[in-house]
């Protein structure tokens, strides 16, 4: 009884230090991929590192924001890259050119374009199709933080969040933002990947405040990296949205 009391003390404290309820995937796992079953066949899901995942569904690899240090060694070559944003962490060209088949396409905001030369520019409010995707940015901005008064981390217009839809289900990943009215509106959303860490975007419980308002019926926390989980976990109990934790640090390159 010692022991198992012991065990269940060092995980209640290993869950306040980093900042991750006892419930989260195992830190130091490489995160499962996750499944969505929709009208075209099943999305799988697969959480790379900190703002990377590749998205699988009819034979087709989409990656979203892939950049070091992330460990893409053995993954499928991409028919597709979508990037939010000019920052190290979301775009990388010399990963894009590696990772990339014969004739892959690549859509990112136009201020990624002015570096990542071969995308097509893909603009705030602006949808395109892509095979069986429909894929919508979304704007990402920061509201009120940056780096000194008057500026800020990331302006309006610059990045994009995106919106893609599915066989009729409808995938959002929030790109580096704050708790904007354009996230606040969105509509009918199945699966959700919102960012929140300081100082760049928003703490948790600002984070939780959006996904209120948006009501997805998943959501996962990305983009993370120092915050409190456990805060944005507890502050949407009892809404009915499903919050699901997974290791995004996981897959580093060595």
């Amino acid at each position: 009884m010692k022991r198992m009391l012991s065990v269940l003390m060092a995980i209640a404290f290993s869950a306040i230090v980093f900042g991750v309820p006892a419930n989260a995937q195992q830190q130091g796992v490489p995160p499962s991929p996750i499944k969505l079953g929709t009208n075209g066949g099943v999305v799988t899901i697969t959480p790379i590192y900190h703002a990377s995942a590749l998205i699988q569904a009819d034979g087709k690899n989409i990656y979203i924001d892939p950049a070091k240090p992330g460990d893409f060694s053995g993954r499928p070559k991409a028919d597709l890259i979508l990037i939010t944003d000019i920052h190290g962490d979301h775009m990388d060209p010399a990963l894009i050119s590696t990772l990339s088949k014969d004739g892959a396409e690549v859509m990112a905001p136009p201020a990624v374009v002015q570096t990542v030369k071969q995308a097509t520019p893909i603009s705030n409010g602006e949808t395109k199709t892509w095979g069986g995707w429909t894929i919508e940015a979304i704007p990402m901005y920061n509201i009120v933080r940056g780096p000194a008064p008057g500026q800020l981390y990331h302006t309006k217009g610059r990045g994009n969040g995106y919106v893609l839809m599915f066989g009729g289900k409808r995938i959002y990943f929030s790109g580096d933002t704050e708790n904007i009215p354009e996230m606040r509106a969105l509509k009918n959303i199945d699966i959700a990947f919102v960012c929140m860490n300081l100082p760049y975007t928003m703490p948790p419980d600002e984070a939780a405040q959006a996904v209120k308002a948006f009501h997805p019926k998943v959501v996962y926390p990305y983009h993370y990296k120092g915050s409190d989980l456990s805060v944005f976990q507890k502050d949407l109990e009892g809404t009915g949205v499903k919050v699901e934790l997974v290791d995004w640090y996981a897959n580093v390159a060595h």
